[in-house]
């Protein structure tokens, strides 16, 4: 799987990590159908949050980033600290727009009005719901990694339910939250993996001299 994120309006890591309502943008592709990307939010006080996908239309993500239309069809399930589903969508309807070459409106757009806390949503292909009403119930098409080829296209996989060749790419905005992230499981984005980098250097120096010091 390869994903990055990127906060929008473009505030630095350490700027991220500060708590204050804000945007973030995360693309990336899956490996196989049934693969499911999970990411984690908070919200400091009760709040308007919007989840909602770019990939299958195409456009200009929150962070100014121009997605190409093409990516599968996309479902989004959120659940909260407890694991519990608040809410999950398939189609955005009439706030996405429409593939120009299909002319479905398969990108989702999941609005809710949540209260502080931490939670947790999925990014996944249809139609791989949420299977019952927790996040530890997993998925309806687990371990079925070739699913969509039900649906017909040519080429097997990531088949849309027209019977369209679409990509294993996604794109994902999480809107007027305060920390955004993908789970230990994720790849970190290139800016926290120099930050981890520096760090160690840091620590490696450090033990040197205190190790110099010791000998002296």
């Amino acid at each position: 799987m390869r994903l990055f994120a990127i906060k929008a309006l473009g505030l630095g890591v350490l700027a991220a990590s500060l708590a204050s309502a804000a945007n973030f943008s995360f693309q990336g592709s899956l490996t196989r159908d049934d693969e499911v990307q999970l990411f984690t939010f908070s919200v400091g006080s009760t709040s308007t949050v919007t989840l909602r996908t770019w990939s299958y239309a195409g456009g200009v993500n929150a962070a100014g980033t121009t997605i190409a239309r093409g990516g599968f069809d996309p479902i989004l399930a959120l659940f909260n600290s407890s694991g519990l589903l608040v809410g999950q969508n398939d189609d955005g309807n009439s706030n996405v727009p429409a593939d120009p070459a299909t002319g479905e409106t398969f990108d989702t757009y999941l609005q809710s009005s949540l209260t502080p806390g931490t939670y947790t949503v999925s990014v996944m292909q249809f139609d791989n719901f949420a299977s019952g009403q927790t996040l530890s119930g997993g998925f309806v098409n687990t371990g079925n990694p070739t699913f969509t080829s039900v649906f017909g296209c040519s080429n097997g996989r990531f088949c849309d339910v027209d019977s369209t060749n679409r990509t294993a790419a996604w794109a994902f905005d999480v809107l007027g939250v305060d920390t955004a992230t993908v789970p230990p499981s994720g790849v970190p984005e290139p800016a926290t993996v120099s930050m981890m980098i520096a760090g160690l250097g840091i620590l490696v120096l450090f033990g040197k001299r205190r190790y110099a010091a010791a000998r002296r």
